[in-house]
């Protein structure tokens, strides 16, 4: 049975979209030093994503936009976004393992994993995926808005970031719904 694994990126920080990424490892060519993408280097990182592109059996990364957020909430453009990554595959899955505590509401078979990016191989190589595509996109929109800093901090609520804010008002890529971007802009 095909098991893909489901992680996603960007759930905390207070600009940009939030990704998921959908991988269906190929088990006659596992990938060494696979982890939790948080507990890797970023050089490891982007190390990885390119062997996990090209060795996995199947793999897609979506994302929920900064207007989808404000819509919905957070946990909700999550939810898309992991449901788009599963649909984006070219091969359906026998079953998804989702890291977290809940699976979104869709067709295929599922359980959640609580710290499944650091023990189950496929949900850490989807992990990496939401992760350095997240942070690729960020380094873009920090070429537009240089003054928010995000190729340093990645839109994560930093002392320097709420800064920023203060001093320059939220950019079109903030998330208008979460507190610090919300206070920033108060005349």
């Amino acid at each position: 049975m095909m098991i893909c694994g489901v992680d996603e990126a960007g759930r905390g920080p207070l600009a940009g979209a939030v990704y998921a990424a959908a991988v269906i490892l190929d088990p006659h060519a596992p990938l060494a030093g696979l982890a939790d993408s948080k507990k890797l280097s970023e050089k490891a990182r982007e190390r990885l994503a390119p062997l996990i592109r090209q060795h996995a059996r199947a793999w897609h990364v979506a994302s929920a936009s900064v207007a989808e957020i404000d819509q919905l909430n957070i946990l909700q453009a999550t939810l898309l976004a992991m449901t788009r990554a599963v649909e984006g595959l070219n091969v359906a899955p026998g079953e998804v393992w989702v890291d977290g505590n809940r699976c979104p509401a869709w067709p295929w078979r599922s359980r959640a994993i609580i710290g499944g990016d650091a023990s189950e191989a496929c949900i850490s190589a989807a992990s990496i995926l939401a992760k350095t595509t997240r942070d690729e996109e960020m380094r873009v929109l920090h070429l537009q808005y240089p003054q928010y800093g995000f190729d340093r901090h990645k839109g994560y609520p930093t002392a320097a970031h709420v800064a920023a804010l203060r001093e320059h008002g939220p950019s079109p890529v903030h998330r208008m719904s979460f507190a610090p971007v919300r206070q920033s802009s108060l005349p």
